[in-house]
């Protein structure tokens, strides 16, 4: 069984404890060929960045011999590259993804404790002889979190300035997520507080700093220039529109073919496929690291295990939610071409600011393309005329469109709990069919409808119904001799009411599937045993198809 290196993003501990390594080391050689002195990488969350970032600072870091970590690997081929950087630098490694709370005070203490850590690591500074005693000072204020805001904006500066002096050589400076602290700020509210804190760290220790090398920062948004990067010389950015690191963050199809082949599952190749590849990140296909790794393991557990959606527990999805639920956006219909397998042409915008992220559909639109929720659709653009910054949108597998279609099962259920229902209570409680069929249908209409509903849509759509107006409603529970799809009781009224569903194949099917689930309300009794004091017992037997409904009455 391999040893999959799950949650373990620790370059030296994944070599050190013989984890299975796709190996990524190409990047350090591309990178340092045309290196320069700010880099910013921008990839979503779970393609790696943090692991690559450990990789490289592994590879350069002085303090460390690293030769046993990378025995074997691509990039010792590069025997000329590996003597003119390979420990040979001061690095200094934070990463920011820790940064956030309720408040920015909380934020700011956990920011405060990410440099007291870093202090820490390199505590041997206080004793060096080469370090002036003001930065000694300031650096005990740092370790201790007594440093004043000024001293913790200008951080980064004078602890490259200490190893600079202390090695003589110049420091490369790693950032790791450093765009987190600013989304959690502006969920919360304290996005200027942050912001200016943040400004200062990166401004200072990137715009004109001598005693750095170079600088890699990575991210999942490039906040754009003005607002962080001001005056910042030598800097360039790579996308996922980007080719140059296309294929180093992510697996690409022979990384995943490999693993597969290693673990003994090819023959779950097309699932995997389908489930967790469909990214383009420049000119290269890729999948989702962590859910192909985590798939395997799944394998390696049970090797029936079915797909599932790794991806939803590790990423803030609540934007999918919150952008169908925009009254000013009209994205409903945009939403069904994408869960029906089609293309949208949307001009995207690289240079994104927390603070106005949702002020503009074109905003929201870019932001569900650069964080991974879409990709690009390369092979529609071929036969259309873009406009500067139009690219074709998709869904990349069905683990994202899964995603896609919680999100709107919860929006619409959300809607019909807001909306005035009485008409449509009143018509099923008095048997008005055609009424109650006429309502629901119109309730479908307003839905994000897309090809694959399933049975359990529509009985998730059914229940939601009724949820939430002051009856109790059943799904699935023993009654009869089965389990009816849906019960509602209303026991002020002492009425009861039995739901059948069926999902129709087409729309000529709709009247065969409600007389099906009319016989299957009869057969297993399903309108029995309700005469402890219910006066009324209605049964409906619904077929769906799409945004059309039938109903019936059963008690016929």
């Amino acid at each position: 069984m391999a040893k999959l290196p799950l949650g373990i993003d620790d370059f030296h501990k994944l070599r050190s404890e013989g984890c299975y390594y796709v190996d990524k080391t190409d990047f350090i050689s591309e990178l340092l060929k045309n290196v320069f002195e700010v880099n910013l990488i921008t990839r979503p969350r779970r393609f790696g960045k943090t692991l690559t970032m450990s990789m490289l600072g592994d590879f350069l870091d002085i303090r460390k011999d690293s030769r046993s970590d990378f025995a074997g690997l691509k990039i010792c081929g590069d025997e000329l590259l590996c003597e003119k950087w390979q420990n040979q630098w001061p690095v200094l490694f934070l990463s920011l993804k820790g940064v956030e709370g309720i408040d920015y005070e909380i934020a700011y203490a956990r920011l405060q404790a990410v440099i007291s850590d870093i202090c820490l690591e390199n505590e041997y500074l206080l004793e060096s002889g080469q370090v002036s005693r003001l930065d000694k000072e300031i650096f005990s204020r740092l370790l201790f979190k007594t440093a004043s805001r000024e001293e913790v904006g200008n951080s980064l500066f004078t602890l490259t300035r200490m190893l600079n002096v202390h090695y003589g050589k110049q420091v490369v400076l790693l950032i790791d997520e450093y765009d987190v602290p600013l989304a959690k700020a502006s969920e919360s509210g304290y996005y200027a507080e942050m912001m200016d804190v943040i400004r200062a760290m990166l401004s200072k220790a990137l715009k004109t700093n001598r005693f750095l090398k170079f600088a890699l920062v990575t991210g999942c948004l490039k906040i754009a220039k003005e607002s962080i990067f001001t005056g910042t010389n030598n800097f360039v950015s790579d996308t996922i529109s980007d080719d140059r690191f296309d294929e180093y963050m992510g697996f690409t199809e022979r990384d995943v073919q490999k693993i597969l082949s290693d673990t003994g599952f090819t023959n779950h190749a097309d699932e995997v496929r389908t489930w967790y590849d469909g990214y383009r990140f420049g000119s290269v296909d890729v999948y989702c690291p962590w859910d192909v790794l985590s798939h395997v393991a799944a394998l390696q557990e049970n090797p029936g295990k079915t797909p599932q959606n790794y991806w939803e527990a590790t990423s803030h999805n609540g934007i999918i939610y919150h952008f169908i639920s925009r009254d000013d956006f009209e994205v409903n219909n945009k939403f069904e071409i994408l869960l029906n397998g089609g293309h949208l042409i949307e001009t995207i915008t690289a240079d994104l600011t927390y603070d106005n992220i949702e002020s503009t559909e074109e905003n929201l639109w870019s932001l569900l393309y650069l964080t991974g929720y879409l990709t690009r659709a390369e092979e529609a653009e071929k036969n259309l005329t873009l406009k500067p910054r139009q690219i074709a949108l998709r869904i990349p597998n069905e683990e994202v469109k899964s995603i896609f279609k919680k999100a709107v099962v919860e929006w619409f259920n959300a809607s019909v709990k807001t909306a005035d229902r009485t008409v449509l209570f009143a018509a099923m409680w008095n048997g008005d069919v055609r009424k109650a069929q006429q309502l629901i249908s119109d309730l479908l209409f307003t839905t994000i409808s897309y090809h694959d509903y399933k049975e359990s849509y529509y009985h998730a759509f059914t229940a939601g119904l009724f949820a939430g107006a002051g009856y109790i409603v059943e799904s699935n529970y023993e009654h009869g001799n089965g389990r009816p799809d849906v019960i509602v009781k209303d026991k002020k009224n002492r009425s009861v009411m039995v739901i059948e569903i069926k999902h129709a194949s087409s729309e000529a099917q709709l009247l065969p599937e409600c007389n099906k689930a009319i016989r299957q309300m009869q057969d297993r009794k399903y309108l029995t045993g309700f005469d402890r004091g219910y006066r009324t017992i209605i049964g409906y037997g619904i077929a769906f198809y799409e945004k059309e409904c039938m109903l019936k009455n059963g008690n016929v």
